[in-house]
């Protein structure tokens, strides 16, 4: 167990020796990703200031560098060209103030006068263990050097609200810039709190962002508003949502809403209908950018709080998801891994297979790290799916039942066990028939887009090392189909 002076243990105070240790225990780990971004050691959890800013893209995310838990959190810096290769760029934003003395936590960025603006939550604890939120402000300059704003610029929650205050998104308005911050009502529900400010230092407070969700979870974290498609989008992770049938599996929840443009004056947001981001295991506060050809991109969090990972034995837990491109189709918020993947690819086999009341193998498809579409020509099997990361002991399943129009990802046999306390299945309903299937598989993790992105299951795995079959089945009745594969 690890205690709370472990937790807020700082990495300036940890020896050379100790983490030359560490990170030779997260470097024997056999589950350590080639293709996302994941902690040099240590946990990671949210995606922070995601950015385009002097020609890079920007990624910080949420750190305790010296286990496995969550513990006080730095943020730690990663940039890039092109969305696919990443530069180490290392600690960021220390908990080196007052305000911050227990945790940098988690916000965003913003452009601005040549500088790229990062506003954070600071958590401060006193000798009771009350916490006092903040949020400050930190600026990186074009040679990557960050300093602080010597104070908060919101110095503590509005009266109504708890010291669950946290998580700013910060925006250019037309008249000035806006932030929203995810917060919880004294009578403990969850909310989004709307802020402006003409010049970034003197904040105003608004009040709530207006929904139809009065009463939805108790703390909704990690808000993210934005405009696209000339509709109004806003992502939050709200806490405390209770399981429906196929809906609201996993401890927390992420989703969005989509609806007309918030009146900023008003602070009304009429929209529809709040839908999860993703059905898998492992998704979690995202956060979305908009690059230099006006993509929305977003990544997320792949794990979630309060759940072992086999990795942790090994000093490290958790990684970020591929980036994903944002469009909306039918009122629904469609995922798509951005094209830059593509260089990505090595070695493709293309095949078509033809598979009835059976479960079969194709010669050549084998693999550990790769990408692999499919697309169905024709179904009329009651079930379809796909076996990947096999042997003749494990594997990971997607069933496909058609006469439901369901979709269920099975990782009761994927290998190692993790978090099989909240279940070990994940399905939903798909509003079309199946056409589409597209993973993207790394050592310990996989990413389904599902019918061009209308549906995306996110879920880490931890299989066995010989694990490497890929297998096709159909029951009662067949599928033709075509199967390409990269290898990565």
């Amino acid at each position: 167990m690890w205690t709370r002076e472990q937790r807020y243990r700082r990495l300036e105070e940890a020896t050379p020796e100790e983490i030359a240790s560490l990170l030779e225990i997260v470097h024997a780990c056999p589950f350590r990703q080639t293709f996302h971004i994941q902690p040099p050691m240590g946990l990671m959890n949210d995606p922070n200031g995601l950015a385009y800013f002097d020609g890079y893209y920007h990624v910080f995310y949420q750190w305790f560098p010296l286990g496995p838990v969550h513990g006080v959190k730095y943020w730690y810096h990663m940039k890039s060209t092109d969305l696919v290769t990443w530069s180490d760029e290392g600690p960021a934003i220390r908990p080196d103030q007052d305000f911050d003395s227990h945790g940098a936590y988690s916000g965003s960025a913003l452009e601005r006068d040549g500088e790229l603006y990062l506003m954070y939550t600071g958590n401060k604890r006193d000798e009771n263990w009350l916490r006092y939120p903040s949020q400050c402000i930190a600026v990186m300059n074009q040679s990557g050097e960050i300093s602080k704003w010597q104070d908060p610029v919101i110095s503590k929650p509005p009266n109504g609200y708890t010291e669950h205050f946290r998580d700013p998104k910060v925006w250019k308005g037309d008249a000035g810039f806006c932030a929203i911050i995810g917060a919880q009502r004294e009578n403990l529900t969850g909310t989004v709190l709307l802020y402006s400010s003409p010049d970034m230092e003197t904040w105003k407070f608004d009040g709530e962002l207006e929904t139809s969700l009065p009463n939805f979870g108790y703390m909704w974290e990690c808000p993210d508003y934005f405009e696209l498609d000339n509709s109004g989008v806003l992502i939050f992770s709200p806490q405390g949502i209770e399981t429906k049938d196929d809906e609201f599996q996993n401890i927390y929840q992420s989703g969005y809403l989509i609806g007309n443009k918030v009146n900023l004056a008003s602070r009304e947001f009429h929209h529809g209908e709040f839908k999860e981001l993703d059905r898998g295991f492992d998704f979690y506060a995202p956060q979305t950018m908009v690059d230099p050809h006006g993509r929305k991109i977003l990544i997320g969090w792949m794990g979630l709080p309060e759940i072992d990972y086999p990795t942790d034995k090994n000093g490290w837990a958790h990684c970020l998801t591929i980036p994903r491109e944002l469009s909306i189709q039918n009122g629904k918020l469609i995922q798509t891994p951005v094209e830059e993947l593509q260089a990505l690819r090595k070695q493709k086999i293309k095949v078509q297979a033809h598979i009835e009341n059976e479960i079969k193998s194709i010669e050549g498809l084998a693999g550990t790290t790769f990408e692999m579409k499919i697309k169905v020509a024709r179904l009329d099997a009651a079930e379809f799916g796909i076996e990947f990361r096999a042997n003749d002991r494990k594997k990971t399943v997607l069933t496909y039942e058609a006469k439901r129009k369901r979709l269920l990802l099975d990782r009761s046999l994927s290998g190692e066990d993790v978090g099989i306390e909240y279940g070990t299945g994940r399905a939903c309903s798909l509003d079309s028939e199946i056409v589409t299937v597209h993973l993207f598989v790394d050592v310990s993790s996989v990413e389904i887009f599902i019918n061009d992105g209308e549906e995306v299951f996110t879920s880490r795995i931890f299989p066995e090392e010989d694990g490497q079959d890929i297998r096709f089945f159909a029951n009662h009745g067949s599928v033709d189909m075509t199967v390409e594969k990269w290898a990565i």
